[in-house]
């Protein structure tokens, strides 16, 4: 487990929340938000759209809390039982979040490392693996080897074609 000074120092490098009755379980979220699905993937890498979870370190911070009140209600189970009840579903809730997150997260990445550049899903698993480093690194090593596709600025588009 790490230690309350770690914990508290990642948390206030994220935004708190306000209460939300349909999200009470979150307390603080990423300080820059989501762009765009159509920006471009440096762009969404430079703005931390690939980060891990703001999540992993709320559930330190949870396993702490009930830490906390089992020291402080030290042999009376029933007490103990009672008050971490709350800080047990938080963190169950935590975690589920955490897991769609990074989940979604790595298959939208290796999606758009796929449709950038002239690369195959298995040539994707194997270099991320292979060259390791920071996601900007990745990028570049990808850009060097493998080159971007080259689409045409005129793609067909929907409704009325253009007159002549």
């Amino acid at each position: 487990m790490h230690s309350i000074d770690l914990i508290e120092k990642k948390l206030s490098e994220l935004k708190p929340l306000n209460y939300n009755r349909f999200f009470w379980w979150r307390r603080w979220t990423t300080k820059n938000q989501p762009l765009h699905k159509y920006s471009s993937l440096w762009d969404k890498i430079k703005n931390g759209d690939y980060d891990p979870s703001p999540y992993q370190w709320q559930i330190h911070y949870c396993d702490w809390e009930i830490n906390q009140k089992y020291e402080k209600y030290r042999g009376d189970g029933q007490r103990q039982v009672e008050e971490t009840r709350v800080d047990k579903e938080r963190r169950r809730r935590l975690r589920d979040d955490h897991e769609k997150y990074e989940k979604e997260n790595l298959t939208q990445l290796r999606k758009d490392f796929v449709l950038i550049f002239r690369m195959t899903e298995e040539d994707y698993e194997r270099d991320v693996i292979e060259v390791g480093g920071t996601l900007e690194e990745f990028y570049i090593y990808c850009e060097k080897k493998y080159g971007k596709w080259n689409r045409p600025s005129t793609m067909s588009r929907r409704g009325r074609p253009p007159k002549k």
